[in-house]
């Protein structure tokens, strides 16, 4: 029966309605389940509904969307009256329907939360308690009977039965048809240009002018083709030759042509043929005696001639089995199948190929060849050499507590100098305008002017110390500058400067005005800076880092570089920190000298290695050489040419060409070219310094000889 409509609603239905039964809804996309109606019911309470009246469940979403189709006119009429009059209180929109508002996001993001999500005011959603095992799952898909139609909402985690609709939808979906059940997809095409012709054309432009007249670029276009046809640039596609090939597969093969899988085949060793010892009736000689029976039981079994006994038997029925038969047959099956064998394809390579090219020694001349001139003089050991920026005088320390200078072309002794100790260290300055001589005697360093040569020099380098003031604070220094007493000052001695321990290094900067000394300390007191014009002295370093070998200035940079036992470090001294630690692969550096263009290190070592250091390459040695048979006492560069030597307890000066490109692509070139000999071994020691000429290719070597000599 038909409820009345209120007043002023037309007869027909609304949009709302409409919307309400059109086709889709048959889908059951919209479609909520009971458990929705029954979270409305707990959300409303049993009674009332928001109004406070309870809301009409006679047709809840889902059961009357269910029912609902285009076909089905009889109920479209009764349920008319109802739908008009609960038609906004039934409407419901897609936000309604998502209760839980967390969004098109992986839901396994909540996956360690108690709760799945949020809803619509903000209230957690907690998850299902869900606690079924295996055995509750098997015993839920045997008795409910909707275990199939069951799935499990991700966004609430609660299971949904699905409806007919909705499982329809899905078989329709698998099967690859619309999800609309009322879609035709074979509807008659409406056709909007007959094929009758009509009395008003759909158009009436006239037709073009191109339309009649032969296209020029086409003409062109074809034009081209042809000439290239005729010039032979396009050729025609060959037929393809469709006669079958034959083999002949019983033709003679080449008999020096080998096949792949038979290249690497290596046939089995043969076994051994018996010999006599393995006849049934040998030789006497062949039988074992009762000890050689004994010793051939106590050996491994590796060890043995034989792996058996031979016996002697009258005739050959008399040969009974022979026991070790199928243990032999069993082992020479496994060496067939289990021993690899393999051809080993040789590399035919001269050895002289290996060894790389190197230049002759006769090309790279100038170097020393000869000894020339011995300096005699000294009683005992010289142990350090050094010789004026000039090249005309040399200085040599030794063990008999002297210092000599001699005159380079003649070796005649100039000035003998007693101090009073072991000289440890020369170095002359290397400003050519300054005439000053560093010499480390025990505890002391001494600056001496020799007063050899040019007047004007060696007075002006007099004045330059004289006219020293004094600062009038006295500054807290690491050592004690003194000036010489007036009998030190007749020897030519000017200023010493005395440390705490004993000194066993000196060097100069370049510039001639700073000088480093090595104290043998393990404190951080090790190392020692010294300003000659001023006449103060610093400690570089707050902590020792090992015990120091040797020191050196770099030639151009404000670098400086301290060798310890294993390592090389260099030091900024502007910025005042460790750029570099280089890694000299040797046990203990006795020596060290830097290439006058800057960039390269060589370090002796007391394990008579040689390690070639390129500062631009790396921390490690570019090369380490082992020419010398004992431990390296000195290393040195020539200032100009491309040569530097080493000195060892061998008694033997090595002058190797290292020649350094301005190249940086090109690594350095070393070839040992002369061995020089000369000096006699004395207390197992050899030569212990070496130093070149400054301007000609002369190296001079000081031994424990007490000589000097120069190798020209």
């Amino acid at each position: 029966m038909e409820q009345p409509r209120p007043a002023g609603e037309s007869e027909e239905l609304t949009d709302s309605e409409e919307s309400v039964y059109s086709g889709l809804e048959d889908s059951g996309s919209d479609s909520t389940s009971a458990e929705e109606e029954e979270e409305e019911e707990e959300e409303w309470g049993p009674e009332e509904g928001p109004g406070g009246r309870s809301p009409p469940r006679t047709h809840a979403k889902g059961a009357a969307r269910k029912s609902k189709t285009l076909e089905d006119d009889s109920s479209l009429e009764e349920n008319k009256g109802l739908l008009a009059q609960n038609e906004y209180e039934e409407d419901s929109s897609d936000e309604e329907d998502i209760r839980n508002t967390v969004g098109n996001i992986p839901m396994e993001w909540y996956q360690d939360f108690p709760h799945i999500g949020y809803n619509l005011e903000g209230k957690k959603i907690y998850k299902p308690i869900r606690n079924k095992d295996e055995l509750d799952m098997f015993l839920e898909k045997m008795e409910n009977p909707d275990y199939w139609r069951t799935v499990q909402d991700k966004m609430t985690g609660a299971d949904i039965k699905l409806t007919d609709e909705q499982v329809d939808l899905v078989h329709r979906l698998q099967r690859g048809q619309f999800g609309d059940v009322h879609f035709n997809p074979y509807e008659p095409a409406v056709d909007f240009f007959t094929h009758e012709v009509m009395i008003h054309p759909v158009t009436n432009r006239p037709e073009d002018k191109r339309s009649f007249i032969p296209s020029l670029i086409e003409k062109e276009k074809v034009s081209k083709l042809v000439h290239a046809i005729k010039m032979g640039w396009i050729k025609p596609r060959k037929p393809k030759d469709d006669t079958p090939t034959y083999y002949d597969l019983w033709a003679h093969e080449d008999p020096n042509s080998i096949l792949g899988r038979h290249k690497m085949h290596v046939p089995a060793p043969k076994m051994k043929l018996p010999g006599h010892e393995e006849s049934y009736n040998p030789p006497p000689e062949y039988l074992l005696s009762e000890e050689e029976k004994l010793a051939w039981e106590q050996q491994e079994p590796a060890e043995r001639k034989l792996n058996f006994v031979p016996q002697q038997y009258q005739c050959l029925r008399a040969v009974p089995a022979y026991s070790r038969f199928i243990h032999e047959r069993f082992e020479r099956c496994l060496d067939l199948y289990l021993c690899p064998r393999q051809r080993k394809m040789r590399v035919n390579v001269d050895p002289e190929d290996l060894i790389p090219k190197l230049p002759k020694p006769w090309d790279l001349q100038p170097f020393p060849t000869t000894q020339a001139l011995v300096y005699r003089g000294h009683t005992s050991l010289v142990r350090c050499l050094s010789i004026s920026p000039s090249g005309q005088w040399l200085v040599s320390g030794s063990d008999d507590c002297t210092v000599r200078f001699w005159e380079v072309c003649t070796a005649r002794c100039m000035k003998t100098l007693p101090v009073g100790g072991v000289v440890k260290s020369v170095a002359w300055n290397p400003n050519p305008t300054i005439c000053l001589v560093a010499i480390c005697v025990e505890q002391s360093v001494l600056l001496v002017n020799p007063c050899l040569g040019d007047k004007l020099l060696y007075g002006a380098t007099d004045q330059l110390l004289e006219s020293y003031v004094a600062p009038e604070e006295e500054r807290v220094q690491p050592v004690q500058w003194a000036m010489a007493t007036v009998e030190e000052h007749s020897k030519g001695i000017r200023l010493v400067v005395r440390h705490s321990k004993a000194v066993k290094q000196v060097t100069w900067h370049g510039k001639g005005d700073y000088f480093a000394s090595v104290v043998s300390d393990n404190s951080n007191m090790q190392v020692l800076i010294h300003q000659t014009s001023k006449r103060w002295s610093q400690n570089p370093f707050r902590k020792s880092k090992g015990l120091v070998q040797c020191v050196l200035f770099h030639p151009i940079r404000p670098y400086f570089f301290v060798a310890t036992q294993r390592y090389v470090r260099v030091y900024n001294l502007l910025k005042q920190e460790l750029t570099k630690k280089l890694m000299t692969n040797c046990k203990w550096v006795s020596s060290m000298a830097i290439h006058p263009g800057g960039d390269n290190i060589i370090c002796g070592s007391y394990d008579s290695k040689l390690a070639w250091f390129d500062l631009d390459l790396s921390t490690r040695p570019y090369q380490l050489l082992r020419h010398h048979k004992k431990a390296l006492r000195s290393v040195a560069f020539h200032k100009h040419y491309p040569l530097f030597a080493s000195g060892s307890d061998d008694g033997t000066v090595i002058v190797c060409h290292g020649m350094v490109y301005n190249d940086l692509l090109q690594n350095p070139l070393l070839v040992p070219v002369k061995v020089l000999k000369g000096h006699v071994l004395t207390l197992d020691l050899g030569v212990l310094d070496v130093l070149f000429h400054p301007t000609q290719p002369w190296v001079f070597s000081s031994g424990a000889d007490g000589t000097v000599r120069l190798y020209t």
